[in-house]
């Protein structure tokens, strides 16, 4: 599958470490009507607080604490909007 990078960014966020990687994908990834691979992940303690990713044959989904969620996506900034805005909660 040919892919062309879009972000690929990893910086120390609050506790942890924020991970952003995009990718723009020939086919849509299966489960996913669009055509960008994601994953984007708040991490503290080696463990994964917050999780974006639309892995093949799941979709679009997000993990929040440990819980798995459908996400509707709808556009690489309300993907990376959304995300952070959990982000920002699960730091509260």
């Amino acid at each position: 599958m040919n892919s062309i990078p879009i972000l690929n960014d990893k910086k120390a966020f609050a506790a942890g470490f924020v991970q952003l990687v995009v990718w723009q994908v020939r086919e849509p990834v299966p489960a996913s009507a669009h055509r960008f691979k994601y994953r984007l992940v708040y991490v503290v303690d080696g463990e994964r607080v917050v999780g974006y990713d639309n892995e093949r044959g799941k979709g679009d989904h997000k993990h929040i604490r440990g819980q798995e969620y459908p996400y509707l996506f709808r556009d690489i900034p309300s993907l990376l909007d959304d995300f952070w805005q959990d982000v920002v909660e699960a730091t509260r």
